[in-house]
């Protein structure tokens, strides 16, 4: 309590510090790098990033762009490609005039040959960058062919979608927070008592949101997934702890009408206990996502812990500086609350608690099979709308040259050249392949490779491997390209087992197989150390059960949606939403238990504690779901980076629906299992 005093009394100099830590916050937000490459987050040990590392090590190349050029005769061709090595950071193009001299008729080359680099007036043009896929030298060259190239120019591959995931979060991320802000406004405005008080509220996330973003600079770069929902998660999970504050702060102005300071003190001493409590499942849910082999769940998981810890701390240092010297604004703005009594709710709720147990036993079935079975697609250039450019470039690239995808393969440089010469003969055969490009498919089985200029062999050799493509006609992320890499990987390995097959569709098969092992490894992770910290709160066995399974009765729910619609979800959606809607929202049901458990340590009936503890809790429980809900909501409507819209879409949906579940289901379980809950939870001795 001294130290809940000594903030109360420093409350002018809280302000002055929290808008001078604004300072170094804005500074690290603007050195912090957001990187929009999500396959980069796969671990180092894969052959793929291994494959990755040596293109940029001997080749020089780490990405590269398939353009297509149509209607433009082959001089004006010439031309866009030596501007296009003109721009900084482009390694190379390779095109039909680096094979042969555009002086001499393409109708005299085999179809094999030609079919490669031409299709009726549509070229096919080939652009190395000198960095890897993300980079920002990789997407700035993009940008500025693009600025370059003329509508008959098609920039298709995955720098270019990278680079587009870019623009569109850079507009979209600052309208997310006025969304989230706003709708989370109006809910404040109808659950609170004081027209002021939410703008305090929101403020003070607000501080605590800037101050998260800019404490990232120490990680050095964060994701996109994790920049745009870190204002509005961090909004919508630390919510809670402002209203608690205030409850408390108006209650002790009760006990204590004369000295502000001392109410304010209690305040703060006692939302810190419940806060603290509170939070940690929370936390605890986030770091759950730490444990993942991809990356992008140790960078969401550390972020969002981070923001919750330094939202506690602004909840009990810079809130009650804002109230209290504000204290006169907010008792002029009061005003009686707009959400009528909810008693009669409530107590309809408890008298028909058979109901909710047999919604719960007809919806379990549907909402586990649901869960399980929902559809998930990999493919990154789907969480983007069609109309974007370089979903419109891959579409160009699939209909004119009947190819989707490219795979890369990096062999040995020593290989025999008639070893090599099989090996993309029999990749040719294959289901599925388009065409291959390598050294001695470019001048066919009669002519030598000496004939092939200097300046080609440079970009496909190095001193120790050669480089050669494989072009698909199959889509990233279908199990038919999953198979033909594997088929494609077989008949390389088996000439050369030092050899890699790499690109973006080996890179997003490897993304699916480490992703299929961690939502298991994270969701059984958060659901035992949520558990454990519930057992511990509670010092009760029956009780982690039965708080654990009505909130993941209500994540099989949620998931199960998107299933009965039809709906495919993204790969990340699916991996965070569980872990984030336990952390987030067992905290209704644990605020509901404590008030039950407490009365019934009081001696007071099953009924009668259960009645208390659901109309105490009814109110809270709906102030903080529909906050959570709306700030949420609003951005799944408004994005256009499905990526970002099909995880607030869930968060969304996953708010409302454990808010309904522990409304209804939670005093079912107190009914029920009352019996079972004193004889396994300490504090009951011999009661009964």
């Amino acid at each position: 309590m001294k130290l809940g005093e000594w903030i109360a009394k420093c409350r002018i100099l809280i302000l002055i510090v929290s808008a001078l830590l604004l300072v170094p916050s804005v500074l690290g937000i603007i050195k912090t790098r957001v990187n929009y490459d999500l396959l980069s987050y796969l671990p180092d040990s894969l052959e793929t990033v291994e494959g990755q590392n040596i293109m940029v090590d001997e080749f020089g190349t780490g990405a590269f762009s398939m353009c297509v050029i149509e209607g433009m005769p082959m001089k004006e061709v010439q031309k866009l490609a030596d501007e296009f090595k003109e721009v900084d950071h482009v390694k190379n193009v390779l095109w039909y005039g680096e094979v042969m001299d555009i002086s001499v008729p393409t109708e005299i080359l085999p179809d094999k040959v030609r079919n490669k680099f031409i299709n009726g007036d549509a070229q096919l043009l080939v652009v190395f960058y000198d960095n890897t896929t993300s980079s920002d030298e990789s997407m700035g060259a993009l940008t500025e062919m693009r600025k370059i190239a003329d509508e008959r120019c098609f920039i298709g591959g995955m720098t270019g979608i990278v680079t587009d995931i870019k623009n569109l979060c850079m507009a979209e991320l600052p309208v997310y927070v006025v969304i989230a802000a706003i709708l989370s406004f109006l809910v404040l405005e109808l659950t609170t008592e004081s027209f002021a008080v939410p703008i305090f509220f929101l403020l003070s996330i607000g501080l605590s949101i800037l101050y998260n973003l800019g404490s990232n600079l120490f990680l050095g770069s964060i994701s996109y997934v994790t920049q745009a929902l870190t204002a509005v998660l961090q909004l919508a999970v630390t919510m809670d702890y402002s209203i608690f504050l205030l409850e408390s702060y108006e209650e002790n102005k009760r006990h204590y009408p004369d000295d502000r300071n001392k109410a304010m003190g209690m305040a703060i001493s006692a939302t810190f206990r419940s806060v603290v409590g509170s939070s940690v499942t929370t936390v605890a849910g986030f770091l759950a996502l730490c444990v993942m082999t991809f990356a992008l769940g140790r960078d969401i998981g550390i972020v969002m812990s981070k923001g919750v810890l330094i939202g506690v701390l602004c909840c009990v240092t810079v809130l009650p500086a804002m109230i209290l010297v504000f204290d006169g604004l907010i008792e002029k703005t009061k005003h009686r609350r707009f959400i009528p009594s909810l008693d009669g709710v409530s107590a309809f709720i408890i008298r028909h608690y058979r109901l909710w147990v047999l919604v719960l036993l007809i919806l379990v079935g549907p909402a586990l099979y649901g869960s399980k079975n929902v559809s998930v697609y990999y493919n990154i250039s789907q969480s983007l709308p069609d109309d974007i450019l370089s979903n419109i470039a891959n579409d160009k690239l699939q209909k004119t040259f009947k190819m989707n995808t490219t795979h890369v393969i990096l062999m040995d440089r020593n290989l025999d050249k008639d070893v090599k010469r099989e090996i993309f003969e029999e990749i040719d055969k294959l289901e599925g392949v388009k065409f291959t490009l390598n050294l001695s498919g470019m001048v066919g089985p009669l002519l030598p490779e000496e004939m092939i200029p200097s300046r080609v062999k440079e970009m496909l050799q190095s001193d120790q491997h050669e480089m050669g493509m494989v072009v698909s006609r199959y889509t990233e992320a279908t199990p038919e390209v999953n198979a033909q890499i594997a088929q494609i990987d077989e008949i390389v390995k088996s000439r050369d087992p030092g050899a890699l097959v790499i690109g973006e569709a080996p890179m997003m098969k490897d993304l699916q197989d480490t992703t299929d092992v961690d939502i298991q490894r994270v969701n059984f992770l958060s659901m035992a150390a949520i558990f454990v910290i519930i057992l511990c709160v509670f010092k009760s066995i029956s009780l982690p059960f039965l708080l654990v399974l009505v909130i993941e009765f209500a994540i099989n729910v949620n998931m199960a949606v998107p299933y009965f619609q039809g709906i495919s979800l993204a790969f990340v959606a699916s991996i965070v939403i569980g872990t984030i809607q336990l952390g987030a929202t067992v905290d209704y049901a644990i605020l509901m238990t404590n008030r039950y458990i407490s009365e019934r340590q009081a001696g007071k009936s099953k009924e009668e504690s259960i009645s208390i503890a659901h109309r105490s809790s009814i109110l809270s429980i709906l102030t903080s779901g529909c906050s959570f809900f709306v700030a949420t909501f609003g951005v799944s409507w408004y994005s256009r980076v499905d990526m970002i819209a099909s995880i607030c879409t869930l968060l969304s949906r996953g708010a409302l629906v454990s808010m309904a579940s522990v409304i209804m289901l939670m005093p079912a379980m107190y009914m029920i299992f009352d019996g079972l809950i004193i004889r396994t939870t300490a504090g009951f001795g011999k009661r009964k």
